[in-house]
């Protein structure tokens, strides 16, 4: 007979929560900057052997602070939904104490290496971003490596410029590529549902 669970947890991988440190002790003041270190996350990640190549992190938008870091821990936790996006949410949520990140008029922005999938895009909308800065969008990401990144709305800026998020695309977008185009060579995990599309 087997027990059902009653909780999980998901942590950063060794090597990132040991750069947490000197990640936090310069502030992130240009958005290349931000965008450089997700893309060298993203790649650190999926070469790592955690998930996908893919990072996010959560930054106050107007001294450059870094809130949190995320990336996917889809194989290192087995959990499907450990994408960089909701490690990147969840965990600055749980450093600032609250599920509503734009609380008391904080202008925290969330920085990815690409558009977020349709769960994460759910994830960002509902945790209070003020702005989302993306390398860019598109079916590159899925032609490049295969990942099933799900159904967006048509209009996916305009749902979350409607809800007083600022959307920023493209910064960084040829070194997104060349993290999705050394996976796609890689022999690394695809882990769609089923084995996806």
């Amino acid at each position: 007979m087997s027990t059902l669970s009653d909780e999980f947890s998901a942590s950063l991988p060794p090597w990132l929560v040991d750069e947490l440190p000197a990640l936090a002790a310069e502030p992130l003041t240009t958005a290349e900057q931000r965008m450089r270190l997700a893309n060298r996350l993203a790649d650190r990640n999926w070469r790592a052997g955690n998930g996908g190549p893919f990072a996010a992190i959560v930054v106050d938008a107007a001294s450059g602070a870094l809130v949190s870091v995320g990336v996917n821990m889809v194989l290192g936790t087995n959990l499907s939904t450990m994408h960089a996006e909701v490690m990147a949410l969840s965990l600055a949520q749980r450093a600032l104490g609250r599920w509503d990140l734009g609380a008391d008029g904080a202008e925290l922005e969330l920085v990815v290496n690409w558009r977020p999938c349709v769960m994460c895009y759910g994830a960002a909308m509902w945790a209070g971003v003020r702005s989302l800065a993306i390398a860019g969008e598109g079916r590159e990401v899925e032609e490049l490596t295969g990942f099933d990144e799900g159904p967006m709305p048509a209009d996916w800026v305009g749902e979350f410029e409607r809800r007083g998020i600022r959307v920023a695309v493209g910064l960084g977008h040829d070194d997104a590529i060349e993290v999705f185009r050394a996976f796609g060579a890689s022999d690394a995990v695809v882990y769609n549902a089923r084995g996806g599309v």
